[in-house]
């Protein structure tokens, strides 16, 4: 029987061929933790008893959920990550580095490999032909202490796209569409696997933004086929190496879906779910109070120059607060030497820095009672951008871009 991608990735880090429903244990090569989740993850490492990391060199701890911090209760959960990576020896991404998910398809991850997060939206760089899942803060405990984890194989589904985008359509229309289709629970602990001619064309940058939001239809991971364009991002980002899968011809799926990319119009998640979808053009009755530009979703180089290019000349509409964070360092300086941060200024939009920003609530843009907020972030649950009684719409950074000049939700 022939295997899927994360069969065969999956096998490759156990002793023997894998299938989906079989539960396995399996070798990790990489472990990541957050400082929303890390304290706990510490907490619960220090309670195996273990003196040392199985590899602390691939142990990476993030601040950037809160960073800078807001609060002194976040200040002490900073404390917590700095000490341990000193007295452990693990890899500490500081404050201003960048999102957890940005700065390990930038630096850590190469296909092939098997990661585990402390966080839902790890599954971000199964783009790189990795296996990529988020698990609880106990389950990246026992994997930082023993380099192995458990889990049980999944099914998967393939998505098939073929067909040329519109113009100003984005991958994240691409993937609205689709968790809009299937349900916020329609790929619940699947493994979705991407081919079509239009995939093959996608920079990394859009492969990224649909694998972040593979979980958003409650998939365990979203996975492309490393190929000559993934070589060519990791070459630019100084590596190589890794090991690229590919699929059987005879893989057994359990469903396939085909989406036509000409058919895909701009589409945007009303509140308060993902798959509560509709077109654009059909909400522009909707007043907008914040556009929010950023995230590991869309906070790369790629949709900055997106909404820059819509930007220029431009006025942010008066009303609206427009907040542009790049997902990291790498990125902000970038967009520093191509004028893009010149560019939004002079728009009146406002500059934070390398992080997550609001998009989970906790500083840099909460909204007051009652106000709209156009996100490119991944997730619009209620109480999302720090208070229940705000409204998240999320959308493509072309969307966000002419939402904030004209007020309302639009795309042109």
């Amino acid at each position: 029987m022939g295997q899927t991608l994360v069969e065969k990735i999956i096998s490759a880090h156990t002793d023997h061929e894998v299938h989906s429903g079989e539960l396995v244990i399996a070798n990790v090569d990489i472990c990541a933790v957050q400082d929303g989740t890390g304290p706990l993850t510490v907490e619960e490492f220090k309670k195996l008893g273990k003196d040392k990391l199985f590899n602390p060199e691939r142990t990476i701890l993030f601040i950037d959920h809160a960073s800078p911090s807001p609060r002194k209760e976040l200040s002490n959960m900073h404390t917590t990550l700095r000490d341990f990576s000193r007295d452990y020896g693990a890899v500490l991404s500081e404050v201003g580095s960048g999102v957890c998910h940005q700065r390990l398809i930038e630096t850590f991850v190469n296909p092939g490999e098997i990661l585990v997060g402390a966080d839902s939206h790890t599954c971000t760089s199964g783009a790189l032909g990795a296996f990529a899942t988020g698990m609880g803060s106990t389950d990246i405990a026992v994997a930082m202490a023993l380099g192995k984890t458990w889990l049980k194989v999944p099914q998967t589904f393939k998505i098939i796209v073929t067909g040329k985008f519109r113009e100003g359509i984005c991958a994240k229309d691409l993937i609205l569409h689709l968790i809009g289709m299937i349900g916020a629970d329609g790929a619940t602990y699947k493994a979705l696997e991407f081919h079509g001619e239009t995939i093959e064309n996608m920079e990394m940058s859009e492969r990224f933004t649909i694998a972040n939001m593979a979980v958003e239809a409650g998939a365990k991971c979203g996975l492309f086929i490393a190929d000559e364009k993934t070589k060519k991002y990791l070459e630019e980002h100084g590596r190589s190496g890794g090991k690229y899968f590919t699929p059987d011809k005879d893989a057994v799926y359990e469903r396939v879906i085909e989406i036509d990319a000409s058919a895909i119009k701009h589409t945007v998640s009303c509140p308060h779910t993902v798959d509560n979808t509709k077109q654009a053009d059909e909400l522009n009755d909707i007043k907008v109070n914040q556009v929010y530009v950023g995230t590991c979703t869309n906070g790369r180089i790629e949709d900055l120059r997106i909404v820059a290019k819509i930007l220029k000349g431009q006025k942010v509409h008066q009303g609206v607060r427009m907040l542009i964070c790049p997902a990291s360092k790498t990125v902000y300086k970038q967009a520093l030497q191509e004028g893009l941060l010149e560019t939004f200024i002079d728009a009146n939009a406002t500059i934070l820095p390398p992080g997550c920003g609001p998009c989970v609530g906790i500083h840099a843009g909460i909204l007051a009672d009652g106000e709209v907020c156009l996100t490119t972030q991944n997730r619009n649950f209620i109480g999302r951008l720090g208070n229940t009684k705000g409204f998240i719409y999320l959308s493509s950074p072309y969307v966000a871009a002419y939402s904030a000049i004209r007020g309302y939700i639009c795309c042109k």
